[in-house]
């Protein structure tokens, strides 16, 4: 079992309800001040989670400057309550920025999805 300090179980909490209040926001039809307020809660969870330098390092490293560029360029626009742009926004600048992210510890050695 992972052992977590009482910031990261904080930050766990945060992202959870910044997932939520995202979710709650784009089923209600993009409501502005609730994505706005998940977009919130989940950046400040992932800087409870793993730190502010490494946040920080993450996201303004050089080959991914263009999804974090456009991740948060989408916060901000939602943040002037032009939601749906800004979670299009958002959408396209989170695949770029994860996308050299490994999907499962089996394709780092070669195996298929399916073994």
């Amino acid at each position: 079992m992972v052992s977590l300090t009482d910031f990261q179980r904080i930050g766990v909490g945060l992202v959870g309800f910044g997932l939520f209040f995202l979710l709650f926001g784009m089923l209600l039809y993009f409501d502005s001040v609730l994505l706005a307020f998940g977009n919130i809660l989940f950046l400040s969870g992932l800087v409870f989670i793993i730190g502010f330098k490494r946040t920080f390092t993450f996201f303004f490293q050089r080959p991914k400057m263009k999804g974090t560029s456009f991740f948060l360029g989408g916060v901000v626009i939602v943040l002037m309550r032009w939601p749906l742009l800004g979670m299009l926004l958002e959408a396209y600048g989170f695949v770029n920025l994860f996308r050299s992210v490994p999907q499962h510890p089996a394709s780092q050695c070669g195996m298929g999805a399916l073994g």
